[in-house]
């Protein structure tokens, strides 16, 4: 696999409803990923075989969120900005000197491609530094027509 990196980029402005969790061990994750599932269908966007939009938000959320518990520093914030165009996802962790750095030769089986996905389902991602807080974020689309849309 050839080495992709995860782009030094600032946050995009997000305008919308902010979701925020406050994570300090792993074993919040589920309670998290069931809150923002409840956020998603009190919008309009309950889990639907037709359009995974929603269920692949809440993978890449899981993902970041994951990474930022296992490789950061705590505490670990994640926020998601449901605005009118997409979601964007924002997880800081308290490890500035580090950037988020993809798996590079490593066998699929030993995990640790999460950042990979995450730039697949996003249609932009990024990191910054700010306030002596790492964020790792990405955007991604509302619905799986606007993702094939911005990918292509």
């Amino acid at each position: 696999m050839a080495r992709a990196s995860w782009p030094l980029r600032p946050l995009p402005d997000g305008r919308g409803e902010l979701w925020r969790w406050d994570l300090g061990d792993i074993a919040e994750l589920p309670a998290a990923r069931a809150g923002l599932r409840d956020h998603l269908g009190s919008l309009g966007f309950p889990r639907d075989p037709e359009d995974a939009a929603s269920d692949r938000l809440v993978l890449a959320f899981d993902e970041l969120a994951s990474n930022a518990l296992r490789h950061g520093l705590s505490p670990v914030v994640a926020t998601v900005v449901a605005g009118t165009g997409g979601w964007l996802l924002d997880v800081s962790d308290r490890d500035p000197d580090t950037m988020p750095a993809p798996a590079v030769g490593r066998d699929p089986a030993k995990g640790g491609l999460g950042l990979y996905l995450v730039a697949r389902l996003s249609v932009a991602h990024g990191w910054y530094v700010d306030d002596g807080c790492k964020h790792v974020w990405a955007c991604l689309p509302t619905s799986m027509e606007e993702h094939a849309v911005s990918t292509a």
